[in-house]
Order: C-alpha cells, then sequence, then structure tokens
C-alpha cells in the first residue's frame, strides 16, 4: 500500500517508543523508511552523560529497527522549544516533502499534551496533507485518552 513511509519524531526516542512495532512491521515487507527527529535533547542529558549520547542511542535503535543510517536524519531544535520555531520546523517539513516524497507520515498523536509533540503534529498536518496519508501515534504518558 505505502511504499516510502516518513517518521516524524520531536524527539531522539520518541519515534521508536510510539511506533517502533510498526516502522519494524513495514521494515520487513520492505517498505523504503526515512527518520527524522528534530531535538536530540541534548540540554536534557544528565551530568556524566556524554552530550551526543541520544544521538548515538538514536541511530543503534533505528539500525535495531532496520532503518537505513542514510535514511535517519538529526536536527538540532532545543528541547522544549518547539512553539517558538514552529516556521522554520514547517519549512523544514516542506522540504522533507519535497525531497523524501512520502506515501505515509507518522507523527505524535493529536492527543499528545507535550508542547514539542504537538507542533510536529500540527506542522506535519500543514506540510503532508495534500500528497501523504498521516498516521499519529501515542506515547503510555502524553495523551489525554
Amino acid at each position: 500500500m505505502f511504499s516510502r513511509i516518513l517518521v516524524l519524531s520531536p524527539h531522539t526516542d520518541d519515534g521508536e517508543i510510539g511506533a517502533g512495532g510498526t516502522i519494524a512491521r513495514f521494515v520487513e515487507e520492505g517498505k523504503e523508511i526515512y527518520y527524522v527527529a528534530f531535538s536530540s535533547c541534548e540540554a536534557s542529558v544528565p551530568k556524566g552523560f556524554p552530550e551526543d549520547v541520544l544521538k548515538i542511542e538514536c541511530k543503534k535503535a533505528t539500525s535495531i529497527l532496520g532503518i537505513n543510517p542514510e535514511n535517519v536524519i538529526l536536527l538540532e531544535y532545543e528541547v522544549r522549544t518547539f512553539p517558538l520555531h514552529r516556521q522554520e520546523i514547517l519549512d523544514d517539513m516542506i522540504a522533507l516533502n519535497r525531497q523524501i516524497k512520502p506515501e505515509l507520515v507518522l507523527v505524535p498523536s493529536s492527543n499528545d499534551i507535550h508542547q514539542d509533540h504537538q507542533v510536529i503534529y500540527a506542522e506535519a498536518l500543514r506540510a503532508f496533507k495534500k500528497n501523504a496519508s498521516i498516521w499519529g501515534y501515542e506515547h503510555p504518558w502524553n495523551n489525554l485518552t
């Protein structure tokens, strides 16, 4: 049904936690998967850990899921500031849409209450609504439902 799939992950663990099983299934079916994390949450890394620990973990996790490392994109927005950067995030998504041409986009659920997740959801609707299906994924701790 869908051959090119884009996973939009606000932070480096959200896509894996919210849609890891779905991603693994699509990989198993031979789909072309792209994964974009908008923040590696460096400001949230506890003392004693390398600043890039979440980038490293994300690359390992997406590799375990079977995503081609060339299809993993890590952007550098600061955690918990996405509402201040809505237009830039939208511009990045429009560029991704033109470059990747996804048929399906996986985003955080519309019921997700985290401010960064809400921005990714809302801007993804604007960027991809005309030429891709959009599915939401949930996190057990961030949803109203």
